[in-house]
C-alpha cells in the first residue's frame, strides 16, 4: 500500500518531524510544503522574518530532493489541492490556533500528534490539573520538568543544591565597557536560494502583492539543520561561559552581549529543545561553562519556553481578547513602522533600531523597554501582540500570545506573572549604559529632562491603584504615590519618549 503523503508546515523543519513511529508519517511517504502567499497578503511582517522563512522552507525543500513536493500557492488549501487533490494526507499538529482550526476543517487531512517539544501534553494536563490554589507557576513547573527529563539533576537533587542561579544571572553590564569580552556569533552565508527569495520579496513588493516593515540585511539566522547546528556549537563552545551573568544586561553597541540566537532556529523546528539542553549540561559537567550560565540557558529552554508552548494550548484562543486593565490606545505610527529615528528618549531609539535593522533583541529590551513602554501608555495589547508577532524572526502566535499578553502586558491579570513587568528609567539605568547621553535623566519625574519611563511608570501605577494597591508585590509602589510632591504635575504633563 503507498503511505499516504505528509504535509510539513513551514515551522516543522527538523530531522524529528519525519521521525517515524509515536504516531509520525511513514518514513516513505512523500512529502508536501506549501508557501502560501496570503500569509504575507494579510499581514505587514518584519522582512528578514519573511526572508528567513522563505529561505528556510526552500532550503529544506532542496534538501529532500524528489521526496518533496513543494507548491507556491495563493493559499494552504489551494496548495493543498494542487500537491494531493483529494487524497489523504497527515500532518503534524499545527503551532496556532487558525493552523489548527483550518487544518482540523479538511476532510482529507489526519492530524498527528505534537512534536518539538519536551513535555507532551498529557505530562503538562497532568501537572496543571494537581496545581490547585497554588496556580500554574513557572517555577513549580520548570522543576518538574527539570526532575522527569532528569535535565542538571544528581541524585535525585538539582545540580550545585539549587534549582534557581537568577540571583547569579542580573549583574549589570561591566563598567566602561562597550562591548562584552566574548566571541562573536555563529553568522550564516547566504547562498542562491537567499537570493532566490530576496528577488521574489522585492518583486511582491513591486507588484503590490506584499508589504514588509523593517530591513532586510544579510541573513543572521540558520536556515538550514547544518547552520542551526553549527550555531548551537559555537554558542555551547564559546559563549556559553559568558551567558549567565549578564543575560539582563543591555549595551547600545553590542545588543546580541552572549545571548544564543537560537531561538529562531529552535522555532523554525530546525533543533530539538532536547539538544540543546544537552549540550549545554555537558559544557558544564565538562568544566567548560559555570552551572549560573548553563542553569539560565536550561531555564529558557526547557522552563520557560516549555511553559508558554503549553499554556497557549491549555489557555485556549479565547485568551488572547484578554484585557483587565481596559487597554485600548492604538500603537502609534512611529512604533508600528519602527521609526527608531523619530525617538528621544536614548533606551527606545536604540531598541527599536535593533528591531528594525535585524528583527530581534533579546528578552530584557522586549519586556523592560518595548513592552514597558507599551504597557505605560496603555496600548492594545492585541495591537501590541501582533506587532511582536510580526516583527520579530523568532515571532509565532503561540510564542507571543502569552509572553506579550500575560508576561508582558499584564493583560490576563497575573496568570501567568504576580505583577505587572514595568519600571521607572532607574532599572533602565542600572541594568544599561543606555541612560548616560540620553536627552531624559531617569531620575526625574517632571520637568523638560522627566524620564518617560519614570513619568510613565508612576502615571501607571496612578490609573490602576485600587488594582495593584491589592497586589502585594505591588502595593508599596502605590503607598508611595502619597509621597510624591509633584504628581498633580506629572499626571498633567506626562512625558513621552516619541513624537505625540
Amino acid at each position: 500500500m503507498t503511505p499516504r503523503p505528509h504535509w510539513l508546515f513551514g515551522d516543522q523543519l527538523g530531522p524529528h518531524y519525519l521521525r517515524a513511529g509515536d504516531g509520525g508519517p511513514d518514513q516513505h511517504a512523500p512529502l508536501i510544503m506549501i508557501e502560501a502567499r496570503s500569509v504575507f497578503r494579510r499581514r505587514r511582517f518584519h522582512r528578514a522574518k519573511a526572508h528567513l522563512v522563505l529561505s528556510a522552507m526552500r532550503h529544506r525543500a532542496a534538501e529532500l530532493g524528489g521526496r518533496i513536493r513543494y507548491v507556491q500557492a495563493e493559499t494552504y488549501r489551494e496548495g493543498l489541492r494542487e500537491a494531493a487533490g483529494s487524497s489523504e494526507v497527515t500532518v503534524f499538529q499545527p503551532t496556532s490556533h487558525a493552523a489548527l482550526a483550518l487544518v482540523s476543517s479538511m476532510p482529507q487531512v489526519t492530524l498527528l500528534g505534537q512534536r518539538g517539544f519536551l513535555v507532551h501534553p498529557e505530562e503538562f494536563g497532568d501537572w496543571a490539573r494537581n496545581r490547585g490554589r497554588s496556580g500554574l507557576l513557572m517555577e513549580d513547573f520548570y522543576r518538574r520538568v527539570r526532575c522527569h527529563h532528569d535535565i542538571l539533576m544528581d541524585g535525585g537533587q538539582p545540580a550545585g543544591g539549587r534549582w534557581n542561579l537568577d540571583k547569579d544571572n542580573r549583574e549589570p553590564p561591566p563598567r566602561q565597557a562597550d562591548r562584552l569580552d566574548v566571541p562573536s556569533p555563529y553568522r550564516p552565508r547566504e547562498d542562491d536560494i537567499d537570493a532566490e527569495v530576496r528577488h521574489d520579496l522585492d518583486r511582491w513588493v513591486r507588484e503590490g502583492k506584499a508589504e514588509f516593515v523593517g530591513r532586510d540585511g544579510p541573513r543572521r539566522f540558520p536556515a538550514t539543520r547544518r547552520e542551526a547546528l553549527a550555531a548551537l556549537r559555537r554558542f555551547t563552545e564559546r559563549r556559553l561561559p559568558t551567558f549567565g551573568a549578564h543575560e539582563d544586561a543591555m549595551l547600545a553597541a553590542d545588543p546580541v552581549l552572549s545571548h544564543s540566537l537560537l531561538s529562531a532556529a529552535l522555532n523554525l523546528g530546525l533543533l530539538h529543545p532536547a539538544e540543546c539542553v544537552e549540550q549545554a549540561e555537558a559544557a558544564w559537567r565538562a568544566g567548560e561553562a559555570p552551572l549560573n550560565s548553563v542553569e539560565g540557558f536550561v531555564r529558557q529552554v526547557a522552563g520557560w519556553r516549555e511553559y508558554m508552548w503549553h499554556l497557549y494550548w491549555h489557555f485556549g484562543a479565547d485568551y488572547r481578547r484578554s484585557n483587565v486593565l481596559g487597554h485600548r490606545e492604538p500603537l502609534p505610527e512611529w512604533f508600528r513602522e519602527l521609526d527608531a529615528d523619530v525617538v528621544t528618549a536614548r533606551c527606545l531609539a536604540t531598541v527599536l533600531a535593533q528591531v528594525r535593522d535585524t528583527g530581534w533583541t533579546h528578552h530584557i529590551p522586549r519586556l523592560m523597554v518595548l513592552g514597558s513602554y507599551a504597557l505605560q501608555r496603555g496600548w492594545d495589547p492585541a495591537a501590541v501582540t501582533d506587532w511582536f508577532h510580526r516583527c520579530f524572526v523568532d515571532g509565532y502566535d503561540w510564542v507571543m500570545l502569552t509572553n506579550v499578553v500575560g508576561m508582558s502586558q499584564y493583560a490576563d491579570g497575573g496568570r501567568i506573572t504576580t505583577k505587572p513587568y514595568t519600571s521607572g528609567g532607574a532599572y533602565i539605568n542600572r541594568m544599561s549604559d543606555l541612560c548616560g547621553p540620553c536627552a531624559y535623566r531617569p531620575g526625574d519625574r517632571t520637568g523638560e529632562r522627566a524620564c518617560p519611563y519614570t513619568s510613565g511608570y508612576w502615571r501607571f501605577i496612578h490609573r490602576h491603584r485600587n488594582r495593584l494597591a491589592r497586589n502585594p508585590r505591588t502595593a508599596q509602589a502605590v503607598r508611595q504615590l502619597s509621597c510624591l510632591s509633584d504628581l498633580r504635575e506629572l499626571l498633567e504633563h506626562p512625558r513621552d519618549a516619541g513624537p505625540s
